[in-house]
């Protein structure tokens, strides 16, 4: 992390409307299907019926894991990874590349999403703060020193684990038990590939920056293949615990997306890697209402 200049800390900081926008900024909006996604998943796979919808813990959290959540996530990231930001040109078009004059601002928001983050860890039985807890200390050490898991391979994608526990914790808080192994294994399947697939872009600023990440160490064609085979398994246990629904074969369009990269050396990752989340996005949405309609009570109130 760069040390702060004088005149970065006499600074004044931005109040209300500009303290926000920075804050939505940094968040990343188009990633925050990533982590609130996977908790109202989660959510709807733990409760037996419709009332835990209609709780206010259900609405407290949905508002953490969308916003505050990713607010912590990236505003660490971005406070820590100004060597390889700096060169890479992801960070000119859909991401957002941290400037100095943000970098106090920054401080203060990640300081704010954090106390946020413990303030409702410690409102939680042990099981919930465990959960918690190690999202936290994931989501933090994952671009933070000195454990960083991001330059490290093979850590790097599967501290990517961090992107299940929201889903986890759903699960628990809505039937007040943890989900089975399966569950957690198809997702962490989903979230390593996803972690590879994005990092492929990055290897030649991570490689400028010294940083050894797992598409660095083994490659981009070995890294393509490496997403097929998580993906492929992946979408094999979806359509195993879905019964067969003929909806759930949507799920192989994920391993086509590497495949196709491998059968088509010249076709960009860049392109496909700007749609993953709206894949996530329908895919996640459909998921989500089939499992809250199939749990849809058999007599409605009235006003419905």
């Amino acid at each position: 992390m760069a040390c702060h200049t004088a005149a970065d800390l006499a600074a004044p900081l931005p109040l209300g409307g500009s303290l926000l926008r920075l804050a939505f900024t940094i968040s990343r909006s188009r990633f925050w299907i990533y982590t609130g996604g996977t908790y109202v998943v989660g959510f709807s796979l733990g409760t037996e019926g419709w009332s835990p919808f209609f709780q206010p813990a259900y609405y407290l959290y949905l508002f953490y894991f969308f916003f505050v959540a990713n607010l912590f996530i990236y505003g660490v990231n971005d406070l820590f990874d100004e060597p390889t930001d700096r060169n890479n040109p992801r960070k000119e078009t859909i991401e957002h590349r941290l400037e100095k004059s943000e970098r106090q601002q920054t401080t203060l928001l990640v300081l704010l999403s954090g106390v946020f983050s413990v303030a409702l860890m410690l409102t939680r039985d042990l099981p919930g703060e465990l959960i918690l807890g190690g999202f936290l200390l994931l989501a933090f050490f994952y671009s933070a020193p000195p454990l960083r898991f991001k330059e490290h391979p093979v850590l790097d994608f599967s501290s990517n684990i961090l992107y299940i526990m929201p889903g986890v914790f759903g699960y628990y808080l809505a039937g007040g038990y943890l989900p089975p192994l399966v569950f957690v294994l198809a997702g962490f399947l989903h979230v390593c590939a996803m972690h590879i697939f994005s990092a492929i872009p990055d290897i030649p600023c991570d490689r400028e920056a010294g940083i050894t990440t797992t598409p660095v160490r083994i490659g981009r064609r070995t890294s393509l293949k490496v997403c097929y085979g998580f993906w492929l398994v992946f979408a094999v246990l979806v359509v195993s615990l879905a019964r067969f629904h003929p909806l759930s074969l949507l799920v192989f369009i994920y391993p086509l997306l590497p495949a196709s990269l491998l059968l088509r050396r010249q076709m960009s990752i860049d392109t496909l890697y700007r749609y993953l989340p709206y894949v996530n996005t329908v895919l996640g949405g459909l998921l989500f209402t089939a499992v809250t309609i199939s749990k849809m009570p058999a007599h409605l109130p009235p006003f419905f």
